[in-house]
């Protein structure tokens, strides 16, 4: 009886074993699938910055940073035609945009309005 035992555990322990290792080649194709991503990113990343080196050292970067700050007056800009519209009392969120708020506050036009304020 006890031979019987004894070969049932060993054949259990067989059956363990070749889960566990399934689950490890698993984890190996996944760890290769993650290093080759995380290489490709690191390229990506490197062409990026390189890029990123080439475009301010060139003369036409003052022309660029230039045309960020005539953007970002744009946005304040349009920023305060929305805040204006509001305070007129019409809705500037994308659920109600320019029907009437009837004089009660939007949750939904004040939270767009904060995120813009940001």
């Amino acid at each position: 009886m006890k031979d019987r035992n004894f070969l049932d555990t060993v054949m259990e322990f067989e059956q363990q074993l070749e889960a566990m290792q399934e689950q490890f080649g698993a984890l190996k194709q996944f760890v290769a699938l993650m290093m080759e991503e995380h290489k490709a990113l690191e390229t990506e990343n490197h062409h990026l910055r390189t890029r990123l080196e080439e475009l301010l050292s060139t003369p036409n970067s003052v022309q660029a940073s230039d045309v960020k700050k005539e953007n970002s007056l744009d946005i304040g800009e349009g920023y305060d035609n929305l805040a204006r519209l509001y305070q007129e009392g019409f809705h500037v969120c994308h659920v109600h945009f320019g029907s009437s708020r009837k004089g009660e506050d939007c949750l939904f036009c004040l939270s767009f309005l904060n995120k813009q304020n940001v």
